[in-house]
């Protein structure tokens, strides 16, 4: 921990020495940045009249997560860029992130083991096509080496990363770091999106962008198991294909970006209508899994500026539903709202606060498989009295920038946990700390 701190400070400082020279306005080609955020969570015991292999522990101590991430991006050539971001996590997150399909820390994963481990997160590739003269400023962030972007292009993205990093944006709600928490408030939460435990796939993605609309498409591979921490490498067996198309739009002087996505995963996955009919005593998915089988859904993401001040998103996303949950979280249908509000109206330009509902619920196939007694790799609780897994969430980001340091207090509330009316509710407090440069 302490040597990926002192990484951090170096990549702050070399940071600066390649700061852009604004006598000449040329701009050095580099990108350095360090972040490293804990979360933890607490809940109050809640009344349960049954308990299962999968679910959200009526009693329990407090959990704390940990990542810590450094970014480091470098533009070769005028239209190359190159990045990589080793990162380290630990930790855990409450009832071992089960129990709850919308689950309420996006920072933990379901590795098992607790102790910090440092892996590679991301090493990706990105080749822009200019298709006109036109140009914008891009700004140093995050993956992203400052310079000028066409406005018109054709764009090749290849390697190690999370297809959230390009896919199913959100001005007010994708990022856990910094906006809302729960898992089915950063995507879509019926797009079971290819990844390993820890979010990230080997993909190919390829956008096109014309003034204010984009088309992009993605192909990439599926986890070897569900929720595994390996990738398939078997493309023609196990993959993920993903479209969206985005309309950037100026409404009332404030801009807004409406997002519409289709997508289609294969992998070997267990059938719930098979699993029931195999079973003599409980259910078991991975009985019955078989190459061939396959997901598909289609969601929709908008989010709007209203003020200077504040903005508000709606989602909806929907899967078949028909085969089991390979790599996101068990939820098949989802429509979540909110709105995002910056201090500035309090005298506070460098916080914000936000509050969203979301509801989420599950295919006939899915419901009647965990009504039998059968579980996934998310929720389980041996019984079910169905009834939609409905969250609220509630958060304040403080920031003290001349420390690099935010403190978010964050409250969620989850009316049917793992859609089980004979459980809960959930009331769930928890703190996150930051520190970015």
């Amino acid at each position: 921990m302490k040597q990926l701190f002192s990484i951090g400070i170096l990549a702050l400082s070399a940071t600066r020495l390649f700061a852009q020279d604004k006598k000449t306005d040329s701009i050095i080609p580099y990108s350095f940045h360090f972040q490293q955020t804990l979360v933890t969570q607490w809940h109050p015991d809640f009344s349960a009249k049954y308990s299962g292999p999968n679910s959200f522990r009526t009693h329990e101590d407090g959990k704390t997560s940990i990542t810590s991430t450094f970014y480091a991006g470098i533009r070769p050539l005028k239209n190359l860029e190159l990045y990589v971001n080793p990162e380290l996590a630990g930790g855990e997150g409450l009832s071992h992130a089960t129990g709850i399909a919308g689950f309420p820390n996006g920072e933990t994963f379901r590795v098992g083991d607790p102790k910090p481990k440092i892996y590679l997160a991301r090493a990706f590739a990105v080749y822009t096509l200019p298709l006109n003269a036109t140009t914008q400023v891009d700004e140093d962030d995050l993956n992203n080496v400052a310079g000028t972007t066409p406005t018109h292009y054709l764009r090749f993205i290849g390697g190690k990363y999370c297809l959230a990093d390009f896919f199913d944006q959100n001005n007010y709600s994708h990022d856990p770091r910094t906006q809302f928490l729960n898992w089915s408030l950063m995507s879509n939460a019926a797009w079971d999106y290819p990844a390993d435990v820890r979010g990230y796939t080997m993909a190919l993605t390829l956008q096109y962008r014309k003034d204010n609309w984009q088309v992009q498409a993605a192909t990439s591979l599926e986890p070897l198991e569900a929720n595994g921490p390996k990738l398939n490498y078997h493309y023609g067996q196990s993959n993920g294909e993903v479209v969206e198309v985005t309309h950037t739009h100026i409404l009332n002087k404030h801009e807004g970006n409406i997002r519409v996505m289709a997508f289609i995963n294969q992998a070997p996955m267990g059938s719930y209508n098979e699993a029931l009919k195999a079973h003599i005593d409980t259910p078991d998915i991975t009985a019955v899994r078989k190459n061939g089988r396959t997901k598909y859904g289609f969601a929709i993401n908008a989010d709007q500026e209203f003020t200077k001040e504040g903005g508000a998103f709606l989602k909806a996303s929907w899967s078949d539903g028909h085969n089991e949950t390979w790599a996101y979280t068990e939820i098949d249908r989802s429509v979540s709202a909110g709105w995002l509000q910056n201090g500035r109206s309090w005298h506070r330009a460098q916080d914000n606060a936000g509050i969203a509902v979301v509801v989420n619920g599950l295919s006939e196939d899915h419901r009647h498989y965990l009504a039998a007694g059968g579980s996934g790799f998310m929720v389980g609780d041996s019984q079910l009295n169905y009834a939609p897994e409905m969250i609220a969430e509630v958060f304040y980001q403080c920031n003290i920038t001349r420390l690099h340091i935010a403190l978010s207090p964050d409250y969620q509330f989850v009316l049917h946990p793992g859609y089980n009316k004979d459980r809960g509710p959930v009331n769930i407090i928890g703190l996150r700390t930051r520190v970015a440069f």
